[in-house]
């Protein structure tokens, strides 16, 4: 159990995942400080990751035993490639910098990177030793940050994190899962998506919550990279139909080309063997009971 005296930055503390992990480290009895963009409120710091100064002058303030760096831009979509870049990759590097330099976060740092550095895998699960394949700037852009973190080794204990998918109740919109929720929420009687048949690998964002809290406290994981998966592959068909079943309403899939993303792969399933030998194995939410969450916010949110 941690004591009120070990502090944890978490970069991105006001995003979907962050506002998850701040609230599980906070019950498990860490002192959190939140790592924000402008106008910091109690409990967080100020310090755009694209200024370095402003970076060390945060981490200072936050003076923190234990980092979880999430922030980064996330779309595969975004439309500038060097923004991409500058945030995900020249922005880790400012706050490893800093972290080294000010000798913080020397009980455990975390780096949110990607399974979309995998690429496109036909059959079977991916484990840690597969070989990178990144197809689209942001997973170039994690597999950079990676290979860049890795000249911190013998300097601070950074572990490396390859979400797979994940969602929940509060994920926005852009992203795919709340948009089939929210037809469903309305009773649509139609949805356009692209490719319905790619196969993916879905956690409870409150699961993945968990995982980066016990990973932080295992120094085990330090100069390692870890798989956060199920091991379990299911299509985007699979989600229609299990709100279907759910809800008992049938909606219509109309697949529009023009969301159909390019270098899009087919397959992305994770071994989570290392992430269970690490920290034993974690609660499991069925998809089905995300989804029903999910449901029940959209809900509300459609009534009000």
């Amino acid at each position: 159990m941690a004591f009120r005296s070990e502090r944890v930055l978490v970069t991105g503390a006001r995003g979907f995942t962050g506002r998850y992990l701040c609230e599980r480290l906070r019950e498990d009895g860490f002192g959190v400080v939140g790592l924000v963009e402008s106008a910091p409120k109690a409990g967080e710091v100020e310090g755009n990751l694209l200024d370095a100064t402003a970076v060390a002058a945060a981490v200072s303030a936050a003076a923190p035993d234990r980092v979880i760096h999430l922030a980064a831009i996330a779309s595969v979509e975004h439309g500038r490639a060097e923004d991409i870049y500058r945030t995900n990759l020249l922005g880790t590097l400012a706050l490893l910098d800093a972290l080294a330099e000010q000798g913080h976060g020397r009980r455990g740092i975390i780096l949110a990177s990607s399974a979309r550095i995998y690429g496109d895998v036909e059959t079977g699960t991916l484990d840690e030793s597969a070989i990178p394949a990144p197809a689209s700037h942001y997973a170039i852009s994690k597999l950079a940050m990676e290979q860049a973190a890795s000249l911190f080794r013998g300097t601070l204990p950074v572990t490396v994190v390859r979400p797979f998918n994940y969602t929940g109740p509060g994920q926005p919109e852009p992203f795919l899962v709340p948009k089939i929720v929210r037809h469903f929420a309305q009773a649509a009687a139609t949805i356009e998506l692209g490719n319905v048949d790619v196969v993916r690998d879905f956690l409870d964002v409150r699961t993945v919550a968990l995982a980066y809290r016990r990973l932080i406290d295992c120094p085990a994981a330090a100069g390692q990279a870890v798989n956060l998966c199920s091991g379990i592959g299911i299509s985007i068909r699979d989600i229609v139909a299990c709100l279907e079943e759910l809800t008992g309403h049938r909606i219509d899939i109309r697949v529009n080309p023009a969301l159909v993303r390019t270098n899009e792969p087919r397959r992305l399933v994770g071994s989570a063997a290392k992430l269970r030998a690490l920290v034993g194995a974690l609660p499991e939410i069925p998809l089905a009971t995300t989804l029903a969450d999910m449901f029940a916010a959209a809900a509300r949110t459609a009534a009000d």
